[in-house]
């Protein structure tokens, strides 16, 4: 009986050339992976695996950082539309000119918390309620801001700011006008901030256009018809 011989042990050189022509070997035998220990050389370089999750990792924090912003501004949009839905209605339930102008200055210094709020309505005799100048002294002081019935933003000169706010205009440091035009101009709706870059040229102005319509609709019921800048 002879003694049945042990196989020759593989040697290092044995096992890599077998992987070399056998490089799907690991996926074979994921098993085995687990079990391989694989030095981390130091230094500044890494593994293609280990770039790819850093990448995926920084993506993912930049995507949530920009989804917490896109929230954040759903937020507002929604608080903004909220109090504006409630002025409207106010406007609507009105019963006098003192009324309109009541709920539009009360809303936006308390509700919307603009500290410099202006309302000007421009007629040829006097308003009960209110501030009102002639269509002559609105156009020598801010005609160059009626033009296009559109929102102006931003940084306005000395003068029109003291026509808009008067013992206030030193305190605005930059403002957002809308003129009031249903059926020809009557008036302008101006708001003011300290700071001179909170209303910049680029600012939203829906909200503001949107309040400015429906007061230039609800004004006529109860002021006298007025007739346009030009």
């Amino acid at each position: 009986m002879t003694d049945q011989q042990q196989p020759a042990p593989l040697d290092a050189e044995q096992v890599a050339a077998y992987l070399r022509q056998h490089p799907e070997f690991f996926v074979d035998h994921e098993e085995l992976i687990p079990e391989l220990r694989i030095p981390h050389l130091p230094g500044e370089a890494v593994s293609l695996v280990e770039r790819q999750v850093k990448l995926l990792r920084e993506r993912n924090i930049e995507m949530r950082h920009r989804l917490s912003q896109l929230m954040d501004v759903a937020r507002d949009n929604d608080r903004l539309f909220d109090k504006t839905r409630r002025l409207v209605l106010d406007l609507l339930d009105a019963a006098s000119l003192e009324e309109v102008v009541g709920s539009v200055e009360d809303s936006l210094r308390h509700a919307f918390q603009v500290p410099h709020v202006s309302l000007i309505l421009f007629n040829e005799t006097p308003l009960e309620v209110g501030r009102w100048v002639s269509n002559a002294e609105a156009h020598q002081a801010i005609g160059g801001l009626l033009g296009g019935n559109k929102t102006v933003c931003g940084v306005l000169r000395a003068p029109e700011l003291e026509f808009l706010f008067g013992e206030e205009a030193p305190q605005v440091g930059s403002a957002a006008m809308v003129a009031l035009s249903h059926q020809g101009l009557h008036g302008v709706l101006a708001i003011g901030s300290p700071d001179p870059q909170h209303y910049k040229s680029s600012l939203g102005t829906l909200f503001l256009g949107y309040i400015a319509e429906v007061l230039a609709r609800v004004l006529p019921r109860f002021a006298a018809p007025l007739r346009s800048v030009r």
